[in-house]
């Protein structure tokens, strides 16, 4: 047993062995060892274990909890006996603190131990994403990654790898290889996998649809646009250009120039152009507002009058037709193609439609006067050099308005027309019959609407089409399968050498022998010069292309194992070393010499393997290489060294992405320039105002507060609350990543966390909320200022935060207030012992009493009062929020809601805005300071520990100095020693 305590002078016992013998282990042995000692352990905290100074600072994260208690007089508890005098309280309480003081000085700086850990679920999945430019989410199916002590999941201290999971990494990269396009000039990846050629189609067919529909060609927007430019004055444009008035309309620059020309010089006399020019000077002269839907209305006529002029111009194509050959076979369908591909920008005759055609509809109201005149214009004249000028006229119309930009979608054009109505066809289809093919029909949108840039990317385009899907060879395969069953114009014995199933069919002297039998046969049953012709097109046509697409194969195996380098040396997030190049090919070629795998296979297997690497799924963050052994901090003989420039752009990345450096960060790594402040400084700011700090925020808001796991929230009885939806539950995730993702850009004050009178709603919360919202159709969101309105404002209030911390039939003041003080202001609550009784589950059925007077009556137990008078005023003055975060007068028993609460300070406060009032007064530092030692935890990746307790000041002094400018937060964290350096092992 211990002597008796003894009460010494504080000055004289210092905070050596000493002190410890003399003062605290009799505190221990007198007032804590009945509890907490190898008997008891309550808490599962064993005092006892501590028999030297040495070991309590080596844990000094349970005696801060020690400390907390004592000084708070909640340990020893008020039913113990003895009790310690105030004397003996401040004594310990006081050694506590010098220890803490002595050793956070004496190791500050010291960089802690940041084990070598791998990505979590969500830095692999953004990784993945920033690589591959796709969001493939792999580790949906992977468990969900276990927290640390400090209740964030990206340290090493939680993020180990199992045998089991290993064979989860190994099937999220062979999904990831599964994206994996092989391109001409490299390697890409899709947002589906590519592994079938119905997958490679639908790739290459989207993104030349996407591409097609990025540009526009709506005749009406263009004459609106060329009417804006006429009075550009008036609608203060100032000086603007036609190119740049097309940037700002997001129109094609070089196709508004053609119209403002077309509408704005001498017409002729006669023609639809002159028509045209006569309507747009009848268009409004008044540029005010209140005349531009009259104006867009009459432009949208104007365009009308176009198409339909337009439509009467396009000549018939007439099937081209062989003896015994199918019409629908591709020599004869794309000879179609063609005709009508080459008449979209020229006038091919029928002038003498025009005179049946009707024009008043297509003109606004105040107009149809025109119309007269616009049947006089179009009267086809009788003398020879009138006719002339009027087909002079016919002929820029043709070329300035062609009868289609492009054709996306093709029914079988071989059919009669009246038969082909109706019909759709397949997106780029060549309109065959039974067959797959491609016809590329877009020259009036490259040589009218794309710039030269966007004209190279079309060919690019279309180029990947033939390359990643094979279409030419399967088309050709499908020809040769056609013309040997539905034309039979094939099945004679002379053509058994050719075969649809034979790899070889698109050798070159394989497609001349048979393009010669095709030929003579053809001739034979008496085709038409026109016919054998497209025949003999046709194959030269599918030769030339296979012969390009084999030399292309070939020179493009080099570039794919060079981009599977750059890869590489992008998932290692570091240059790679020229032995592990030669590693990677030299994989590479055992996978495709010894192995048999096609370059494709080998490819695929070669992004699996950089994959799997450690270097990828592994975060190390080493230390420069430098020539001293360390440099030692004070005298605590911590040798550290600092971290490279590529280890820093990783733990940059990660802290403020949750991903990969980006090559910004990388090509500053290279030139060694990113440990310079200055440029450390800019790039901080850079990566919080980009989009991908959203990572930052759903990762460490979603932690801290506790919502990451919302979206899978089960917890409420949806017959009872049917209006939380999954939309209602995917937009409650949403607010808090949104407000803080607004915080982050902004630079804002972290006490608007706290205090703001605004947050983010979409169409769903806003009704959720009963608040104002601009379109009840938009899933946009807004932001919601005068918030408070509608009882909204900063993070407390949100709907997630009130929903999961209620249990399902009614609300928990426990659980919500446990959430405050535990995730907003950082204090530490015990768990209940397991002896306490549950509250009743349904909110409805409490009785008389309301749940206010339930938990007086529960507090009335000694052992349960003291957590409940720190939490349950805290969750009480949320009692105007039910269940589902809904504003209500009343509880689900029909009760009137009290929210008026007595803080623990002994101060009233009436719901939200009280809270919000105590909290400004009272307890705003506490949240400032809990702010502080998450984030540093977060960006640090491990738990804190004492050395870290200077910075953590220093971060508290510089918000206080800044206008708590939330960036300043992250600066304080990105230039401090412990986010600069490493422990040299």
């Amino acid at each position: 047993m211990f002597a008796e305590f003894e009460v010494i002078d504080n000055d004289a016992v210092g905070t050596s062995q000493a002190s410890f013998e003399s003062l605290v282990q009799p505190f221990l042995a007198r007032y804590c060892f009945d509890c907490h000692s190898q008997a008891t352990t309550e808490g599962d905290l064993d005092l006892g274990t501590y028999s030297n100074l040495d070991g309590v600072t080596k844990d000094f994260r349970r005696w801060n909890a020690v400390l907390d208690r004592i000084d708070k007089g909640e340990m020893p508890p008020e039913d113990a006996d003895p009790q310690p005098n105030d004397v003996e309280r401040g004594k310990i309480v006081q050694w506590i603190t010098d220890v803490r003081t002595r050793e956070a000085k004496r190791t500050s700086g010291d960089p802690g131990i940041v084990l070598a850990h791998r990505l979590s679920n969500a830095q692999y999945d953004n990784s993945i994403r920033d690589l591959t430019g796709v969001d493939i989410r792999p580790t949906a199916e992977f468990p969900i990654d276990p927290a640390n002590e400090a209740g964030f999941d990206n340290t090493g201290e939680s993020l180990t790898m199992s045998p089991a999971l290993v064979k989860k990494y190994l099937q999220a990269a062979r999904q990831v290889s599964d994206h994996l396009v092989l391109t001409p000039t490299g390697l890409d990846f899709a947002p589906h996998p590519v592994v079938t050629e119905t997958d490679c189609d639908k790739y290459c067919v989207n993104r030349i649809i996407e591409f097609y529909k990025q540009h526009q060609v709506d005749y009406a927007v263009y004459f609106f646009a060329a009417w804006m430019f006429q009075h550009r004055s008036q609608l203060n444009l100032g000086e603007i250009t036609l190119d740049q008035l097309a940037e700002q309309q997001g129109v094609s620059a070089r196709y508004l120039t053609t119209i403002w020309k077309t509408l704005s010089e001498d017409a002729q006399a006669v023609g639809p152009i002159s028509v045209l020019r006569e309507l747009w000077k009848g268009l409004p002269a008044d540029a005010s507002t209140s005349q531009q839907p009259s104006v867009r209305e009459a432009c949208e006529h104007m365009s009308g009058f176009v198409t339909t002029l337009r439509d009467a111009l396009v000549p018939h194509v007439e099937n081209l037709t062989a003896p015994r050959v199918h019409n629908g076979s591709q020599s004869l369908v794309l000879w179609k193609n063609r005709q009508f591909a080459a008449n979209r920008m020229r006038y091919a005759g029928g002038a003498e439609k025009l005179a049946d055609l009707e024009f008043a509809d297509e003109l606004p109201s105040r107009e149809q006067a025109m119309g007269k005149l616009a049947t006089e214009k179009l009267v086809v004249p009788t003398d020879p050099e009138s006719l002339r000028d009027y087909e002079v006229s016919l002929q820029q119309f043709c070329e300035t308005f062609p009868d289609a930009f492009y054709v996306s979608e093709r029914a079988r054009v071989y059919l009669d027309p009246k038969g082909e109505k109706g019909l759709t066809g397949r997106y780029l289809s060549a309109g065959f019959h039974s067959q797959m093919g491609y016809f590329r029909d877009d020259e009036p949108l490259c040589k009218l609407v794309l710039s030269d840039t966007e004209r190279d990317e079309l060919d690019r385009l279309w180029l990947e089409l033939d390359f990643v899907a094979s279409a030419p060879m399967r088309q050709y395969a499908g020809f040769i399968w056609f013309d040997r069953t539905d034309s039979a114009f094939m099945r004679d014995s002379e053509f058994d050498l050719f075969r649809a199933e034979d790899k070889d069919c698109i050798l070159e002297i394989k497609v001349r022998q048979l393009c010669d039998l095709y030929l003579a046969k053809a001739a034979r049953n008496e085709a038409s010069e026109t016919a054998l012709q497209a025949i003999e097109d046709y194959f030269q046509g599918m030769s030339d292309t296979f012969r390009r697409l084999e030399r292309l194969s070939h020179e493009s195996e080099p570039l794919h194992l060079d981009a599977l380098v750059d890869i590489a040396e992008r998932a290692f997030r570091r240059p790679i070393e020229p032995s592990e190049r030669d590693r990677l090919v030299q994989f590479y070629r055992v996978l495709r010499d010894d192995e048999g795998l096609t370059h494709e296979q080998a490819i695929r297997d070669g992004l699996v393997a950089i994959l799997m690497s450690p270097h990828f799924n592994y975060r190390a963050d080493l230390p420069a290489t430098v020539e001293s052994e360390g440099v030692i901090i004070n005298d605590s003989s911590i040798a550290v060294q600092p971290l490279d420039d590529f280890a820093l752009a990783s733990r940059l990345s990660y802290f403020l992405w949750s991903s990969m450096p980006d090559q910004t960060l990388l090509d500053l790594a290279s030139q060694g320039k990113l440990r310079d402040p200055s440029v450390l400084m800019d790039q901080t700011r850079r990566m919080l105002s980009d989009e991908r700090v959203r990572g930052f925020a759903t990762e460490f808001a979603g932690h801290w507060l506790d919502f990451r796991r919302f979206e899978q929230h089960n917890g409420v009885e949806r017959d009872r609350f049917p209006q939380f939806t999954n939309e209602l539950r995917q937009s409650m995730f949403e607010e808090p990543i949104r407000f803080f993702v607004d915080i982050a850009k902004r630079d804002a004050s972290v006490l608007d966390f706290l205090d703001a009178d605004y947050t983010f709603v979409n169409a769903d919360l806003a009704k959720h909320y009963e608040a104002d919202f601009p379109s009840n159709e938009s899933t946009d969101w807004v932001r919601l200022d005068d918030a408070s309105q509608y009882g909204r404002g900063g993070l407390l209030p949100m709907a997630v935060f009130l929903t999961s911390n209620s249990p399902g039939l009614r609300t928990s003041p426990v659980k919500r207030g446990n959430w405050l003080v535990k995730r907003m202001l950082g204090e530490r609550i015990p768990p209940p012992p397991p002896s306490v009784p549950e509250l009743p589950s349904d909110e409805s059925k409490l009785g008389d009493l309301t749940l206010r007077e339930t938990l007086a009556r529960h507090r009335e137990d000694v052992s349960c009062a003291a957590c409940h008078e720190k939490i349950d005023s805290f969750g009480l003055v949320f009692e105007g929020y039910g269940v589902v975060g809904e504003r209500r007068d009343v509880d689900l028993g029909g009760r009137e809601i009290d929210s008026t609460v007595d803080f623990p300070n002994g101060t009233q406060g009436e719901g939200l805005q009280g809270l919000k009032a105590y909290i400004r007064d009272n307890r705003q530092q506490d949240f400032v300071e809990n702010l502080c030692r998450q984030l540093l935890a977060y960006g640090l990746s491990r738990t804190l520990q004492l050395s870290d307790e200077e910075t953590i000041s220093l971060m508290q002094e510089k918000l206080a100095t800044e206008h708590y400018r939330f960036g300043s937060l992250v600066e304080s964290i990105v230039t401090s020693p412990q986010f600069l350096n490493q422990r040299a092992f």
